[in-house]
């Protein structure tokens, strides 16, 4: 049967667009990666071997929702990396590795994450990374071994060793992100601010613990974060020293009852009393009753507190705005 010149125009409209979106979405990103095979790439790790080497630009590549089943490693020279999930919550990369499922000698910890950046000038947002091997030791989800590396809007989901921040004086930033996990879950030698961070507690144990370089003048900030639990928890410390010059502060944080009255622990060994520091600036909470802490902790003034910016944070070498 044939069609009308007015039939045939409102079927090219119809196509037209089904068709603009996806090159609009293409315009915006250097790749999409896809399950269903809509994008560039079916798996994030194809799409980060795709990119060019030390690029002079951002590389940005967008990730449709899904469960990506698949580790995911950013080298070193696959610098400025931006992976930006559709949807914080549907967005999942995850994996299940762990200490004894790795056997690869004392250092298996470090082989388990599900995420490792190697590359500086990392971002990445809206997604959830996740180690999903359960509470079976040391399973890391996130590892960070690079400098000026930010997260936006991202869940880090695991128990023991969740987020591994490290790199030989890196500066790393989050930003209302929610962390999850048991034991030393946050935990590395990296200068790194948690910023409107939901931190949870899942088990009676230890939130950080830092190994901060001695000549490093900040560990890990904590600003405006609430520290929540699963029910029954009760007992848990804000962080111990996992080398003797940990540093780590808590600033205007909402802290749960389930914190220890006296906050801090020195690993079993008197001798970090002298080399850490452990502060903190206007708790508020159930947990938050700072005339408890051990005696070696501080309670920062407020001309203190005044110095733990951005800017000072993360000042080094090189002048550093992280993305948000």
């Amino acid at each position: 049967m044939e069609r009308s010149w007015g039939e045939v125009f409102v079927c090219c409209l119809l196509l037209l667009s089904f068709t603009f979106p996806k090159q609009k979405i293409t315009g915006t990103y250097d790749y999409i990666v896809a399950k269903d095979g809509s994008g560039n790439f079916i798996t994030i790790q194809s799409a980060i071997e795709a990119s060019k080497s030390f690029p002079y630009q951002r590389i940005r590549i967008f990730i449709k929702k899904g469960i990506y089943h698949e580790k995911v490693f950013i080298p070193s020279w696959n610098t400025k990396i931006s992976l930006i999930g559709e949807s914080e919550d549907s967005t999942v990369i995850t994996f299940d590795d762990y200490f004894k499922k790795i056997n690869k000698g004392p250092n298996s910890t470090f082989y388990t994450a599900t995420v490792a950046v190697e590359g500086n000038d990392f971002h990445a947002e809206n997604l959830t990374i996740e180690n999903s091997a359960g509470p079976v030791g040391q399973a890391l989800a996130l590892s960070i071994e690079a400098d000026r590396c930010s997260f936006t809007k991202c869940k880090l989901l695991g128990n023991q060793d969740t987020l591994y921040v490290a790199g030989d004086h890196a500066r790393q930033y989050f930003s209302n992100c929610y962390i999850e996990g048991t034991t030393d879950f946050i935990f590395g030698e990296a200068t790194a601010l948690f910023e409107k961070c939901v931190i949870k507690c899942k088990a009676n144990s230890y939130i950080t613990a830092a190994s901060t370089h001695q000549d490093a003048s900040y560990g890990f900030v904590f600003k405006n974060c609430v520290l929540t639990a699963v029910s029954g928890i009760d007992k848990v410390f804000l962080g111990r020293p996992w080398r003797r010059y940990a540093k780590t502060v808590f600033i205007d944080c909402n802290m749960g009852a389930f914190i220890q009255p006296g906050g801090w622990s020195n690993w079993a060994n008197t001798d970090n009393f002298k080399t850490v520091f452990y502060a903190e600036y206007n708790s508020s909470g159930e947990g938050a009753d700072t005339k408890k802490r051990v005696a070696w902790s501080h309670q920062l003034s407020k001309k203190e507190d005044a110095k733990y910016t951005i800017k000072n944070i993360f000042s080094g070498t090189e002048n550093w705005v992280p993305l948000k």
